[in-house]
């Protein structure tokens, strides 16, 4: 790569591609528990972080208002979230997992963060971190500069 252009091209690529490998890794496991990734992200945004509101779950696992209530009512269906009135303000909506929910995550997410960590097993330790501090300073300086500028 002779050029910033080239290697932004190319760390593009390979992000990409990255993200799609590790993807399968993770749809895999969950996949086991009949559930789809989207799913397992907004009960595990749940189970760590206890209720919320539906828009910061939304917030959270990046998908649309439509998207996140389809995902909602989905589990909801499967009896692992509920939604609860907010006391304060009667326009916000909380998600909460039931009991089956929580009892469903305690059991998987063991073995699905073992899962992921095989699947980045291609790394050391320092290598993680210094990946998550080298995405984390990219990541927000995209999201800090819009498209177009």
């Amino acid at each position: 790569m002779r050029t910033n252009r080239e290697a932004a091209l190319k760390l593009f690529v390979v992000l990409n591609r990255t993200v799609a490998a590790l993807r399968q890794h993770a749809e895999a496991d969950v996949a086991r528990h009949g559930l789809t990734l989207i799913e397992f992200a907004v009960m595990e945004a749940l189970f760590h972080r206890g209720d919320m509101p539906l828009g910061e779950v939304q917030k959270r696992i990046l998908v649309t208002s439509g998207g996140m209530t389809y995902i909602v009512d989905r589990l909801v269906e499967q009896g692992y979230v509920e939604r609860k009135p907010c006391a304060t303000d009667r326009r916000v909506r909380y998600a909460s997992l039931t009991p089956e929910g929580r009892q469903l995550m305690a059991a998987i997410f063991p073995a699905h963060a073992e899962a992921l960590e095989r699947a980045m097993a291609g790394l050391t330790l320092e290598q993680k971190r210094q990946a998550v501090t080298l995405l984390r300073e990219l990541g927000t300086y995209a999201a800090e500069n819009p498209p177009g500028q």
